[in-house]
């Protein structure tokens, strides 16, 4: 946990309250050092809503969430050319309001998840998000669209700040039941399994049309849960690690990628072990892990029911192992021992260099939403639907958020790497090898 540092009052006492500094934890540093203006460090969220909510009381909600949990309330502190860290400036109140609410016309919706896409909030300004309630003619509910710049905050950190800000829209309300805790993670039976050492398969490319253009496009589904028996050896979560891996390998054979049916896939996964209530640290607070599956298990006809169990034990394991966020090399590259600017030139050469060993895609799955994210008249969240930066090489990331009993996917891509054609392919093959895990086929 990063140290912070306190202003000083005359007589240099620290002044009561007055946390003013924060170095950048590991997570944020290098994710600034690889900051790119052509594909956005970005978070996008939708909540939807089946009412209206009211513009003032939705303002006065939101920024006491913000106050609730200053944490968010921070922007990057200018610094000198051999400054040794990136730092926040815990501001303790907005430098701006993050929220807004565009006309109501149509097409609002889709412009708004454009610019989630095209446009990160400002890291100089606090706090780096902003919400936009958008509504369009003829319909009586909103949505919700908020935007994180990803160097600050991840989407279960933007979750919790969206149920407290619900929880004062809703105050006349009773209180919302406590957040369920997060499971932990058993003890590892054995040794972790290493994704496999070779180097990954990538993503083959599609038809991304001429003159393409880099960032990201977004394709959203609502789908069914897949149904799990109970006391079933594996996890809704593996069950969608399974259903991506055989995405991405129906995929890459049906374009005859080379080495289709060979190369190893490796699927990243953040794990979040933060507990869900008022307590919870906002940041970037996930550690990611990477399950490999060799190309034998993935080859057409390939036994759903073994590879679910198989799937289930890796996961168990990569859970339980405790690790850095990053792995301990970020850690290494991330001490401050040379000006920062140094280490950003250093990381972003190694970024490069490491391209091909980077995981073929991530998988983020929220799983099933610990909030009932009530805004009193306006209604409980209906869906709720997120998206992952899809940032080459990888190119394409599946997220997954569960509510009311129905699977909310997003699939984002690089637009140099697919087209939208490509993206409603690929969640034709997702939802047919979702339904293939489902305790009614396997």
């Amino acid at each position: 946990m990063a140290t912070a540092r306190h202003t000083r009052a005359r007589g240099g006492a620290p002044r009561p309250g007055a946390v003013d500094r924060v170095p950048f934890p590991v997570v944020d540093e290098v994710a600034r050092h690889c900051a790119q203006d052509a594909e956005p460090n970005t978070v996008h969220i939708e909540i939807h809503l089946p009412g209206a909510v009211d513009e003032g009381r939705l303002r006065a909600a939101f920024a006491e969430a913000l106050a609730r949990h200053p944490r968010a309330l921070m922007r990057e502190r200018p610094r000198g050319p051999f400054a040794r860290r990136y730092e926040w400036e815990l501001t303790g109140a907005a430098d701006v309001d993050p929220v807004s609410f565009p006309p109501p016309e149509p097409g609002a919706l889709d412009r708004a998840r454009t610019r989630a896409l095209a446009v990160a909030p400002p890291l100089t300004a606090s706090p780096p998000l902003r919400l936009e309630v958008v509504r369009e003619p003829g319909t009586d509910g909103c949505v919700l669209v908020f935007t994180l710049h990803h160097t600050a905050l991840d989407g279960p950190a933007c979750m919790r700040l969206a149920a407290t800000a619900a929880e004062v829209y809703g105050v006349r309300h009773a209180p919302a039941a406590p957040a369920p805790a997060r499971p932990a993670s058993a003890p590892s039976s054995g040794e972790s399994p290493a994704a496999p050492a070779a180097r990954p398969a990538r993503i083959a490319a599609g038809s991304p049309g001429p003159g393409a253009v880099p960032g990201n496009s977004l394709l959203l589904a609502e789908l069914p849960v897949p149904r799990r028996e109970s006391g079933a050896p594996y996890t809704v979560n593996d069950q969608l690690m399974v259903a991506t891996a055989l995405t991405v390998a129906d995929w890459n054979r049906t374009q005859g990628a080379p080495g289709a049916d060979r190369r190893p896939l490796r699927i990243t996964m953040p794990v979040d072990d933060r507990p869900r209530g008022p307590e919870m640290p906002i940041g970037n607070g996930t550690r990611l892990v990477e399950a490999g599956f060799a190309g034998s298990e993935l080859l057409p006809g390939v036994d759903v029911a073994a590879l679910l169990r198989t799937t289930a034990a890796r996961t168990r394991a990569l859970k339980a192992v405790r690790r850095p966020p990053l792995g301990r090399s970020a850690s290494l590259l991330t001490a401050p021992l040379l000006p920062v600017a140094l280490r950003a030139a250093a990381t972003r050469g190694l970024r490069v260099l490491a391209g091909p060993w980077t995981s073929t895609t991530l998988l983020s799955n929220i799983g099933r939403l610990p909030y009932p994210l009530d805004f009193g008249e306006a209604g409980r969240a209906t869906a709720v639907w997120f998206s992952a930066p899809a940032r080459m090489p990888r190119g394409l990331t599946f997220t997954t958020a569960s509510t009311g009993g129905r699977l909310h996917l997003a699939l984002r891509w690089s637009r140099t790497l697919l087209g939208d054609e490509d993206g409603v392919r690929l969640r034709e093959l997702f939802t047919r090898h979702l339904a293939s895990t489902s305790s009614e086929t396997v």
